[in-house]
């Protein structure tokens, strides 16, 4: 009897540290780290670089939320823009990292990654939230990001398009792969959603130093986009650039000199 008790007492146990775990998260990568070691900086196995095609955000947002990236009163429109730069663990990954310093992002470093990533409240909620993770203050953390989003080379069906195209995540994968010869299917993924299953970005997964390298479980192509087809809305409309295009010829006449009229003799 007593070994049946001590028996059921190891099992249940057992049950509970599992669960322990389980509401803890996925473990951080293969090797089962300890607890302990999550949400350290710098501790973390890979980065995941995320674009965000701009016209997909802007389509849902609210008025006034992100005027900056789009509603600009210069005319700038975006395409794909910088999301992020996410530490990752092989599965799961760390967020809100205690650092030693104020997790605070200064002005000037705002300025500096404002024309890839147009968004001043996205920038310090991407620091808070991953960039404290990565071990690096944010002067430095913006600048990898841009580095290594200046490293990728987007296709060029993908700059600034009038028209709504139609492309499958195969297709749109293939297009960054014959523009960047260093990437593999493997290594990046598409994310869609919403609406008429809209694209919403692009996710390529890099090592510490900046080499492309496979995804982990993170990056689940299941997951994070299932359709066949996605809905990719345009930069610009052909109906907005008609209007422009009839606002400017209608300028452009009105400064023209008026032709003299010469009255003939009767």
């Amino acid at each position: 009897m007593l070994t049946r008790i001590s028996t059921m007492l190891a099992a249940l146990a057992a049950l509970a540290l599992f669960c322990a775990h389980a509401q803890r998260g996925p473990w951080p990568s293969d090797s089962f780290n300890p607890p302990e070691q999550r949400d350290l900086p710098g501790q973390f196995d890979y980065y995941t670089l995320v674009l965000s095609w701009s016209p997909t955000y802007c389509f849902a947002a609210e008025p006034g939320s992100d005027d900056a990236q789009c509603r600009r009163s210069d005319g700038m429109h975006y395409g794909f823009v910088l999301h992020g730069l996410w530490p990752q663990y092989e599965r799961g990954y760390p967020e809100s990292c205690p650092t030693r310093w104020r997790p605070f992002v200064p002005e000037p470093v705002i300025a500096s990654i404002f024309d890839v990533m147009p968004s001043r409240r996205l920038i310090i909620h991407e620091y808070r939230l991953h960039g404290t993770c990565s071990g690096l203050q944010p002067g430095a953390y913006f600048a990898l990001a841009r580095q290594l989003f200046n490293h990728i080379t987007i296709p060029q069906r993908y700059h600034n398009p009038y028209e709504t195209q139609f492309v499958s995540p195969r297709e749109l994968v293939g297009d960054f792969l014959r523009a960047n010869p260093g990437l593999r299917p493997d290594m990046m993924t598409i994310a869609c959603g919403g609406p008429g299953n809209r694209l919403r970005g692009v996710r390529i997964c890099m090592t510490k130093d900046g080499r492309p390298r496979s995804c982990g479980q993170n990056e689940s192509r299941a997951r994070l986009c299932r359709a066949s087809q996605m809905h990719v809305p345009p930069v610009r409309s052909v109906r907005r650039l008609h209007k422009s295009l009839g606002a400017q010829r209608q300028k452009r006449e009105r400064s023209l000199p008026r032709p003299r009229v010469i009255e003939s003799p009767r």
